[in-house]
């Protein structure tokens, strides 16, 4: 923080385009924002290569965990209002937590999860950036971490940065919907929020919200298809990652290519949760880390002298992106031997270089878990339900059922 900010200055307005004017609601929320390692949000994509179908979609992570903690300020308001307690420090600390919930994220948010670092989640390294916060800011974000990781003795206080009906998504529904133009995301979030209450520490919706709960469940279904796994953002992110891959694949053989140091640390080790346990210096790095870093070297990699790298970087850069077709059912593998033979012999590559040129997955697309952080209703009589179980749309029910879609990727 600079020497020269007094208190008084830290009582800011924001202007979001989603909400309003948003204020800060406590001094410590201004700190944070301040912190290099928050402000590296800005430079963070939320929906990662979503802009290549949907031109709007360039906000950041910044952008989500600004609105996800003015949400929470009205949680709490509406919790409290119910005669439940919240006290001071720990609406200070949820703030903390819902503010910090994703600075874990690496570039391209959930593109590159778990290719720039290996098996590591975005979670568990947000646990590490709030934990060594915390060191210098005390006690606020002591109580943060224990929110964030579920240990604190009101879970209520976790549920509502992390669960099927927590702030994060509330925010990230409407916001994303926004910024894409996809209108079916939008969801009642006032409402939502104003039907908060506590039952047994645990938070809970009130029966009388249950047809915008439903909404926001199908709502969920909606975005995932129509924005998070559209197949043309599928087919962006898979050549990505496959970039980044090779790129790494390329540098353990000795191979020099353009990086930027906090990159070319990634690509020359395999990073795992004890490196960032053992090693402050592997946070560091991280935290240099951004869609920048990224988009930098693969506008350079586009005319590096490997073939396979160049390819696929400069259908990224001039927005050649590979065809996909999407099926109920899994491809079967005489389609895609056709599809193996033709690339290897258009692009006169080996078998292995092939690997980087076809991809074949499944999409898994489920709005409602009901057995994980399930959503309950609490009734006028006290009772307390699961939703599935208490609604009468049968929606619910089939929202809860995964629905799986096969892919098949490759050069056209």
């Amino acid at each position: 923080m600079p020497a020269n900010t007094s208190p008084n200055n830290k009582k800011k307005i924001i202007n979001d385009p989603v909400y309003g004017f948003i204020s800060l609601p406590h001094e410590i929320i201004f700190d944070i924002f301040e912190h290099p390692y928050f402000q590296r949000l800005r430079r963070i994509q939320q929906l990662g290569l979503s802009h290549l179908v949907y031109p709007g979609a360039n906000h950041t992570r910044f952008h989500h965990v600004l609105g996800a903690m003015h949400l929470m300020t009205q949680a709490v308001t509406s919790i409290r209002r119910k005669g439940h307690d919240i006290t001071p420090d720990e609406e200070r600390a949820v703030c903390l937590a819902i503010l910090l919930h994703d600075i874990g994220h690496g570039p391209f948010s959930h593109a590159l999860e778990y290719d720039i670092v290996c098996g590591v989640s975005h979670e568990q390294i947000s646990g590490f950036f709030i934990a060594e916060l915390s060191v210098e800011y005390g006690h606020d974000l002591e109580i943060a971490l224990q929110i964030f990781n579920n240990f604190y003795h009101k879970p209520f206080l976790h549920q509502l940065v992390s669960s099927q009906l927590d702030m994060d998504r509330l925010d990230y529904l409407n916001r994303d919907s926004f910024y894409s133009g996809v209108s079916e995301g939008v969801i009642g979030s006032e409402r939502l929020i104003e039907m908060l209450n506590v039952h047994n520490g645990h938070l809970v919706l009130e029966e009388k919200g249950i047809y915008s709960v439903e909404k926001f469940i199908v709502a969920r279904r909606l975005m995932y298809w129509q924005v998070y796994l559209h197949k043309t953002v599928v087919a962006a992110e898979f050549m990505l990652i496959h970039a980044l891959r090779r790129a790494k694949e390329l540098t353990k053989n000795g191979m020099d290519l353009f990086a930027s140091p906090a990159l070319k640390f990634f690509l020359t080790q395999d990073i795992r949760t004890e490196h960032f346990e053992q090693d402050p210096m592997v946070l560091s790095y991280f935290a240099r880390l951004d869609d920048y870093d990224i988009w930098g070297a693969i506008k350079v990699w586009q005319f590096a002298p490997d073939y396979v790298l160049a390819t696929i970087c400069s259908g990224l850069v001039n927005r050649q992106l590979f065809k996909i077709e999407i099926s109920k059912t899994p491809f079967t593998a005489e389609r895609i031997a056709k599809e193996k033979v033709r690339v290897q012999f258009e692009h006169n590559i080996s078998d292995h270089e092939l690997s980087y040129f076809i991809y074949s997955d499944v999409l898994t697309n489920k709005a409602y878990n009901e057995h994980k952080h399930n959503i309950n209703l609490l009734r006028k009589n006290g009772e307390v339900v699961e939703l599935s179980k208490a609604s009468d749309n049968l929606n619910i029910s089939a929202l809860s059922t995964p629905v799986e879609k096969y892919f098949l990727c490759f050069p056209r």
